[in-house]
């Protein structure tokens, strides 16, 4: 397993903690080794000659690899990142029309437009209809809540109205088994222990899109980023054996917010191990990210991708939270390096603000 390494002694000196590993998590020791082991291989893989040769090689065995690692046996498109596929999969897709759930992140509601449809939720956040004949963004896993969407019913569902699925798994990918049932499923390298910069689409039938040329067998122009690519792959591998931890903290973790006056968002459904969503009466997120980041723990409300801005969250709104309530939410997210002790110390944190809150 790989650990986690302070950016700077200042980093470690301070003894900060890090529970925001669902914005980024630490690239991982293995996958910094694969990096530098492409940034050798500087040769494009589009080039005829021996080295672009050699370059091409390396990629499609990458390739292979993540494809074995995530159980897909369709085809693999590299791409920026999740944001990058995400656009590829709504913007390129064969279908007349997109439908969305009103809890997927920005990045699809940025693609799909005003013009798409949303699709009705429950109060946990769950997709209770499909339409017909309409490509579905639904997602794997919610970036804010970790609620788990209930995909293997919903695939068979909007296969029978002749429809598509897209799910966006940026915060599934690495941690849990992926719906093998998705047409296309998007994944970002920097989620799950490797490097920014380099993610993929992934889809059943390349029949489901339109080409525009260039690399990536026309599917997406622009040189293929060996290095990060080579840096995914490995980040793929590795043990994911940390996530029974991860349940076993995140079960300890909600027992004490509710202990200490809090509320855990959708605490009776589904969640992914590694995403929590806290209420705490009376303060606002804000509020509480300034103190807790002064207390040396860094957390977040919401989405990380909007620009630093702190705004009522969408998610919450969807789920029936009022506006006051839904201001007064943050996350709490786990990776490979979080520890008891660390989260000892974030519960420390929470009752002090609470009881203060209280006074």
């Amino acid at each position: 397993m790989s650990h986690f390494v302070p950016n700077s002694p200042s980093s470690a000196s301070a003894g900060r903690i890090y529970l925001d590993h669902a914005a980024t998590t630490p690239v991982c020791d293995a996958a910094r080794a694969a990096m530098r082991e492409g940034m050798e291989r500087w040769a494009n893989p589009s080039s005829p000659h021996a080295e672009g040769r050699a370059a091409r090689a390396a990629l499609e065995d990458a390739r292979a690899r993540i494809k074995a690692a995530l159980g897909w046996d369709g085809e693999l498109i590299f791409t920026s990142g999740a944001s990058e596929a995400i656009a590829l999969a709504l913007g390129r897709a064969k279908a007349e029309r997109v439908v969305v759930s009103p809890t997927e992140h920005d990045a699809v509601m940025r693609i799909a437009g005003e013009e798409a449809g949303q699709l009705a939720v429950d109060d946990a956040g769950r997709v209770t209809e499909v339409r017909t004949g309409a490509l579905h963004a639904i997602q794997h896993v919610n970036n804010e809540t970790g609620v788990i969407q209930p995909i293997a019913e919903l695939a068979e569902r909007i296969d029978s109205e002749g429809g598509w699925l897209f799910c966006d798994c940026a915060q599934s990918a690495g941690k849990i088994d992926l719906p093998r049932q998705a047409d296309m499923i998007a994944i970002s390298a920097h989620k799950f222990g490797g490097p920014p910069g380099v993610g993929a689409l992934l889809v059943r039938d390349l029949s489901l899109l339109l080409p525009t040329g260039g690399q990536e067998q026309g599917y997406r122009g622009g040189t293929e980023n060996l290095p990060g690519v080579l840096a995914m792959a490995v980040a793929l591998e590795q043990d994911r054996g940390w996530m029974r931890e991860a349940a076993r903290l995140r079960d300890m973790l909600d027992a004490a917010i509710v202990e200490a006056g809090g509320m855990v968002v959708a605490q009776t459904t589904e969640r992914i191990p590694t995403i929590a969503s806290y209420h705490m009466p009376g303060v606002s997120a804000r509020v509480q990210l300034i103190r807790f980041d002064a207390a040396g723990i860094a957390v977040s409300a919401g989405a990380a991708c909007s620009s630093g801005t702190l705004k009522t969250s969408p998610v919450l709104r969807a789920l029936g939270w009022s506006g006051q309530a839904a201001d007064e939410v943050i996350r709490v997210s786990f990776g490979p390096q979080t520890s008891e002790a660390e989260l000892h110390r974030f519960i420390a944190a929470w009752r002090g603000m609470a009881k203060a809150q209280a006074a």
